[in-house]
């Protein structure tokens, strides 16, 4: 075990964790100042007097609320790849990452540290198309992105809105959701509503209408199901999104 000056302790580069609570943090600087640190801070060595921080970013800002010139610290020789790996992993286990802190970590595991999908899935224990689904959520606009957040609406709104193909359908469609305390059924099937909205059609030379717009498989269910619903065909339509193909399934009951 080291003591190591919290002065010479430098942040994790890549910290998957962008938001603390700072009431969370004075609640665990009174509980230092009564019964000190009880799980060392994870740290590297950069120079002969500097470490960077790999795990325990919260214990170290509570520590320096608490007024603590030393903490406890396990000194780990690794490089920036684990180093971001672990400070992932750590935030994971203790579920303290939203859903866009999570996306921005994978997004930057791939990216900077060259790991796959696959290889990311191994080290985290999560299935790959869950990395892919959370990695989506990037292609939304970050201020989308944050009035979601500061909204407390989850993960499966954000989704939903992927569907929409702009970003000024996206914030009206936002707006309503927020105003009118929509849970992620009622916010699908207002998306759903919009996209309808967006698609039209027109007849080809040969007389026949085709369905123009934005894809969604909304919009080809809905159309489908316009078709069973005029000859009382009672049917049930599910769709689930792939890697690469959305697979669209029709229930329909022997007669």
């Amino acid at each position: 075990m080291n003591y190591i000056a919290v002065d010479s302790i430098s942040p994790n580069l890549y910290q998957p964790r962008k938001v603390f609570d700072e009431e969370s943090i004075q609640e665990l600087a009174q509980s230092i100042k009564v019964y000190g640190i009880i799980q060392p801070l994870s740290v590297r060595k950069i120079d002969e007097n500097n470490y960077e921080l790999i795990a325990g970013e919260r214990r170290l800002r509570a520590a320096k609320e608490a007024g603590l010139s030393k903490v406890p610290a396990i000194i780990a020789n690794i490089n920036d790849k684990d180093s971001a790996a672990i400070a992932l992993l750590e935030n994971l286990q203790r579920e303290d990452l939203n859903f866009y802190e999570e996306a921005l970590a994978y997004h930057n595991l791939i990216k900077v540290h060259s790991y796959t999908q696959e290889q990311l899935s191994e080290v985290i224990g999560k299935k790959q198309s869950t990395i892919a689904n959370k990695l989506r959520i990037l292609k939304l606009d970050e201020k989308i992105i944050s009035t979601i957040i500061d909204n407390k609406l989850t993960e499966r709104h954000a989704r939903a809105l992927l569907k929409i193909p702009t970003d000024e359908l996206r914030n009206e469609v936002l707006e309503i959701v927020i105003k009118n305390g929509l849970n992620v059924k009622k916010t699908e099937e207002l998306i759903d509503r919009e996209l309808l909205k967006l698609a039209h059609t027109e007849v080809a030379s040969d007389g026949k209408k085709r369905i123009k717009g934005s894809f969604s498989p909304a919009i080809y269910i809905n159309t489908v199901k316009q078709v069973f619903d005029k000859y009382g065909v009672e049917a049930k339509y599910r769709s689930k999104e792939l890697d690469d193909s959305i697979q669209v399934t029709i229930t329909i009951k022997k007669k």
